[in-house]
């Protein structure tokens, strides 16, 4: 697959990826009250629920680009709508005061856990739904590579962004993401996702 598409792709989820949600919280959960080979059983649960969203998605979206473009394209302008609706809601929330308590209860089988709070996160399959199309071209080649090659690289940045977060909460510790730091992720967030969604709904098909 094209590099300058992925690094693109990148440049687009990682800001989601670092805005605080249940699996960021979950997983901060445990690295704060089990340490971090906790936090990292959590990331590595969670990593493989978000694996299950990507897998099906990519599959099913590639289906839908072999079998009608047209249909693939109604698919992409309904992601670009959900981007910019995920945008006001980062950038409504950066404007307001609210501090985020992560909680300190260690739970058993922290592996499990995290993969079933990714499983049954409906955000998760719909981030999957409005970006993924965005970076697939049905004249570029075999789509189903595409659509999973993106997704191993949605999971390596889970991956990576989650890891990072245990290793430091579990040596920092802490429960709190304070209202600045909050709304500063949250505005700059939703900032680099309305960008995406203006260059994604300007490009040529």
């Amino acid at each position: 697959m094209n590099a300058h598409l992925l690094l693109l792709f990148s440049a687009t989820v990682l800001p989601l990826i670092c805005t605080p949600g249940p699996d960021m919280l979950f997983i901060a959960s445990q690295a704060v009250s089990g340490g971090s080979k906790a936090g990292l059983r959590a990331t590595f649960g969670v990593v493989l629920g978000y694996g299950v969203h990507s897998l099906l998605v990519a599959l099913g979206l590639a289906a839908v680009v072999a079998a009608s473009p047209v249909l693939f394209e109604a698919i992409r302008w309904i992601g670009i709508a959900y981007l910019l609706f995920l945008a006001y809601k980062l950038i409504r929330s950066a404007m307001q005061s609210q501090d985020i308590a992560v909680s300190g209860r260690k739970v058993e089988n922290q592996l499990s856990k995290g993969f079933l709070t990714a499983l049954l996160n409906p955000k998760g399959m719909m981030i999957y739904v409005a970006i993924l199309p965005q970076f697939m071209d049905h004249q570029a080649g075999n789509v189903t590579l595409q659509a999973i090659s993106l997704s191993l690289a949605f999971m390596f940045w889970c991956a990576v962004v989650y890891s990072i977060l245990s290793l430091t909460l579990s040596r920092l510790g802490g429960g709190n993401l304070n209202d600045k730091k909050r709304r500063l992720i949250d505005g700059t967030a939703g900032g680099m996702i309305l960008l995406a969604a203006g260059f994604m709904a300007s490009a040529q098909r």
